[in-house]
Order: C-alpha cells, then sequence, then structure tokens
C-alpha cells in the first residue's frame, strides 16, 4: 500500500513513513516536505528507498539497522513513534551524524488511566463478574469488593505516570504513599503526597500497591516472596509498568495462599504470554500490555515524532532527541570526550549510594575546568537518571527530569589539579554521608580510567561489569575473591586494589566477564574479613 503527499519542489526534503502514522502527523509534515506513505516495506525494499529520503518515521516494526543506516545517505533524522528505540542502531546513526528523537510523553497518560483502571477492577471484581453474568450467573454475593476512598495507594517510583496516578487517586479521596528517592520531599509535599523513606514502608502501609519504575539491574525481581509477606492480607499489587520487576512465581503462590487479597498486571517477564498459572486465579485481573493502547496515545505518539522530524529538517535540535550532537564552542571538542566518562561515574555513583540525597556535586579539576562543562553536568545527571526513568535520556530533558525529581546540581572548578592534568569528581550525599566517585582519561587516546570509589583509590579502566568489595586489609583476600568469583565461573578481566593504613582497611575494585548475581555477593560476603561487595552494571 503507499501513499504519496507532495509538499513542494523536488528538492525540498523527503520523509519516509513505512508504518501507519496518526493522520495529523502527516498532515503537520505535508506543510513543508514531501512525505511518502509505504506500508510494509520488506527489509530489502526499505534498503533500496531509504536512500532517497531526509527523514524516517517509524513505530516497532520497522528494524533500522546499521545496513539502512549505511544506505541512506540522505539521512538527517529517524523519529519513532513510541519511547522505545531497540528498533534503530543507535551508534550507527550518530557515527553518521544521524538524529535520532522519540516520543516518551506520549502515552504516560494512557499508562496511568489505565493504572486506575485496573486498581478499580481488580478492588471490585468486575472483569470477572462480568464473565459469570454473561455466562448466565447472577451471583451479587459472591463478588462483594472494596471500596478505594480513604484507602492508601501505595507508589514504587514518582515519575510521570505515577504523578498522574496519584493526581487520579487523590481524586477518589486516597492517601497517597510514594517511595521515589530522586523526588524531592517538597514537590511530594505540592503534590499531597506523603514520603516514604524506603520500599518497604510502601509494602507495609499501602492497600493498594503500584508500581511505578523501569526494569534494570536493580529493579528485576524487586516484588519478591519476602516483599509480598510484606503486603497486608487485604492488599491488591498492580504493575503495569515492565515484566520481571516481579517474581510472578512468588506472586503464583501469595496469591493462591490468599498473602495477598488480589493483583493486576499488564506486563509479564516474557511477552506475549497465554497460559502463566496466575491467569488462573480468581483473584487476578491481566491485560496484554494495553498500558499504552488508546488511540490518542498512538495519534500522540505520531504526531510528537512528526514534529520532531520537522524540527530536525529544519535545523533545529528536537526537544525529544536521543543523542543530541556536542553544541560548538571553544574546547568543545576537547570537553565532549569527557562525556562519556561523566555518564559512566554517574551511573556508578548511583549503584553505589543507598538512600541518596538529592545534591549533586560536580566538581571539576585541571585542564577540563577551562571550559564550558554543561554538557558534562548533564552528562552526569543522565548517568545517576538512567536507573530510574523509562524514557531514554538526552542532552534536552535530563536536566528537566533531574528538576522534576528534586535533584539540585552544584558545580565546582578548580584550575589546579595536583594528580591528572583533568580530573572529574562527583559526590552524592546519602545518610551515611558523601558517596564519591572520580574518573579523569589518559594517554593520546584519552581513555578512561576510574581514580575513585567507595571510599579508596584506584586506577582501573571501567567496564560494563564491576564488583566492588571491601574488606580488612588482612593476607589472602585477594585470593579468596578469585577463588569464589572463579567457583561461580565469573572471569576476571582487571583488578585494583586500594587499602588505608597498612592492616587497617582495603578495598578490591574488579572487571568482569559476567554479571555478578546475589548469591555470588552473598558467598563474598560469607567469608571473614570481607565487609561490603557490590556488582555494578554500567553499560
Amino acid at each position: 500500500m503507499s501513499e504519496r503527499f507532495s509538499g513542494g519542489p523536488h528538492d525540498t526534503p523527503r520523509v519516509l513513513v513505512p508504518e501507519k502514522l496518526a493522520a495529523p502527523g502527516i498532515e503537520l509534515l505535508r506543510k513543508d516536505f514531501e512525505v511518502d506513505v509505504k506500508l510494509d516495506l520488506t527489509p530489502g525494499e526499505l534498503l533500496e528507498a531509504i536512500g532517497h529520503y531526509d527523514g524516517l518515521i517509524i513505530r516497532s516494526a520497522t528494524q533500522v539497522t546499521a545496513e539502512v543506516i549505511e544506505r541512506a545517505g540522505r539521512l538527517r533524522v529517524i523519529g519513532r513513534a513510541g519511547i522505545g528505540v531497540d528498533n534503530i542502531d543507535i551508534e550507527a546513526a550518530t557515527k553518521r551524524g544521524i538524529l535520532v528523537a522519540n516520543a516518551p510523553e506520549s502515552n504516560t497518560v494512557a499508562a496511568a488511566e489505565h493504572t486506575l483502571g485496573l486498581m478499580l477492577a481488580v478492588a471490585r471484581y468486575i472483569p470477572v463478574a462480568d464473565a459469570t453474568l454473561k455466562n448466565g450467573e447472577w451471583n451479587r454475593s459472591a463478588y462483594k469488593g472494596v471500596e478505594v476512598q480513604g484507602k492508601t495507594l501505595g507508589l514504587i517510583g514518582l515519575g510521570h505516570v505515577g504523578a498522574i496516578v496519584a493526581r487520579g487517586a487523590l481524586g477518589m479521596g486516597m492517601r497517597v504513599l510514594a517511595f521515589d528517592p530522586y523526588v524531592s520531599e517538597d514537590r511530594m509535599v505540592e503534590m499531597g503526597v506523603e514520603r516514604a523513606e524506603e520500599p518497604d514502608v510502601v509494602f507495609e502501609g499501602a492497600d493498594f500497591v503500584s508500581l511505578h519504575v523501569p526494569r534494570t539491574p536493580q529493579t528485576v525481581g524487586m516484588v519478591n516472596a519476602e516483599a509480598l509477606k510484606k503486603m497486608k492480607r487485604t492488599a491488591y499489587l498492580i504493575n503495569v509498568a515492565r515484566g520481571g520487576i516481579v517474581d510472578e512465581d512468588a506472586l503464583y503462590e501469595a496469591l493462591e495462599s490468599r498473602e495477598i487479597a488480589g493483583a493486576a498486571l499488564d506486563v509479564f517477564e516474557k511477552e506475549p504470554t497465554t497460559d502463566s498459572p496466575i491467569f488462573s486465579l480468581p483473584n487476578v485481573v491481566v491485560t496484554p500490555h494495553l498500558g499504552a493502547s488508546t488511540a490518542e496515545a498512538q495519534d500522540r505518539a505520531g504526531i510528537t515524532a512528526a514534529e520532531q522530524v520537522a524540527t530536525a529538517l529544519r535545523g533545529g535540535v528536537p526537544v525529544h532527541a536521543i543523542n543530541a550532537p556536542v553544541p560548538s564552542g571553544e574546547g568543545a571538542e576537547f570537553v565532549s570526550q569527557f562525556s562519556e566518562l561523566c555518564e559512566t561515574l554517574g551511573r556508578l555513583l548511583y549503584q553505589l549510594t543507598d538512600r541518596p540525597g538529592s545534591v549533586l556535586k560536580v566538581e571539576y579539576y585541571g585542564e577540563v575546568a577551562r571550559f564550558d562543562t554543561r554538557l558534562l553536568d548533564v552528562s552526569a545527571q543522565k548517568g545517576l537518571l538512567a536507573p530510574m526513568v523509562n524514557e531514554p535520556l538526552n542532552f534536552v530533558n535530563t536536566p528537566a527530569l533531574a528538576r522534576a525529581r528534586g535533584l539540585r546540581v552544584e558545580t565546582t572548578k578548580v584550575a589546579e589539579s595536583a594528580d591528572y592534568t583533568s580530573l572529574v569528581v562527583l559526590r552524592l550525599a546519602s545518610e551515611a554521608g558523601d558517596m564519591v566517585v572520580s574518573g579523569t582519561l589518559i594517554g593520546p587516546k584519552m581513555q578512561p580510567r576510574l581514580i575513585h570509589a567507595v571510599g579508596f583509590d584506584f586506577d582501573i579502566p571501567p567496564e560494563r561489569y564491576m564488583l566492588f568489595i571491601r574488606n580488612r586489609d588482612v593476607p589472602g583476600m585477594i585470593g579468596k575473591a578469585g577463588q569464589t568469583l572463579g567457583e561461580h565461573g565469573i572471569n576476571i578481566g582487571n583488578m585494583a586494589v586500594g587499602r588505608g593504613e597498612p592492616g587497617s582497611r582495603a578495598a578490591m575494585a574488579v572487571t568482569v566477564d559476567e554479571p555478578v548475581t546475589e548469591p555470588v555477593l552473598k558467598a563474598l560476603l560469607s567469608i571473614e574479613g570481607f565487609t561490603d561487595a557490590r556488582a555494578v552494571k554500567l553499560y
């Protein structure tokens, strides 16, 4: 199927739309550009066609591979009508100077409304009552539900969707309790939400627990058997966020044994799924990942993607650019080399800090301190926020998201650096005191080095999987660490050791080839002399 919209002379920028897009989005593009709607292109047909276009708008079906980008000699921007960009080779696009932009907020209202709908559905037995009545049964007494007014809604995560859910719940007369360490207490007070200092406060105190966090190594399985046992027997669990956050086996056991009253799920660890044992339980409401499936959300995604592409083709930087280019100016090329390091340090800082505060301190020393480092401030925030948000972060939306979460950034510059030509230090306050990480770039190729973490100095290249261990400074600890990792089939790539006074305390920074799992950490901590062990994933 093909539809051609001509918007000007032959040299007018051309946009290819290979998937169904909302008509208002097409009309928006028609004002200034030529638009070809060519649905259901095969991969081969896309390869043949892409070289003739300046812009591309896709949904989830079209795969924009490195090969497609290589053929896209004119392409300047790719618009994704939705949040996820897994079907776009971002690295290949970036190398070619092609902007990639998405529509990260297009489904927030839809997801929030679906959350509230599922809460009401499970509280009042609406689906099962509907099914039995249509089956000829009139069972009023069997489906006595509960009212939500006066009940406590507990939110794990208070981002865009969580905030809308909170407003809706408050409008129904509910008390709202939320855990989100990156939303300030002042912001929560402004929203009418009570602050929970840790997730257990939500699990223990809420009548309805709703999840609004992304799927990350830190959140996978966070709702496990232990967490479910902390919930009231009269409580309900709701998940419209991501599959995998809930341990579905543990949830089945809790529901089957009536440890909790019920659950409402829109997402699952493996999708699509149609045969989960959870589906057989009467106290469960399930939907097939419908959180974003509204006409308005789909239209909004298409219009937003069209706006992003139009902005880029006019020479601007889209608000939701995933890979916005580094700004020009004095020292820009030099400063830009520190961007990845700062983002890595931010990711590391988040994963090493327990119950972080709301102030991120970024300190620059030496040559890098001479230039405009605002790009690096944002890079550090991107790394810090990445595990906490669902949408991809860029240099435009990151500061706004940080402000929305109450994160304040303080910057210090010192022209001199005693030990390094340039040094970047990140500090994040926590109840246990400041957590500090630092790094630099060395050599002609400006290779990143981690210089300080967990209270000790190191010199080690950061890698995807790392392990940080604190221990007593006694003989044999390095060998015990290596032996334990080896017994669990984990290969060490590199290791650096930091220490205090001889015989006092020490630490190891270890790069490994595979993720370090919770059982491995427990095995390490069971050995006398090891006082802390943390696994991190940096990209």
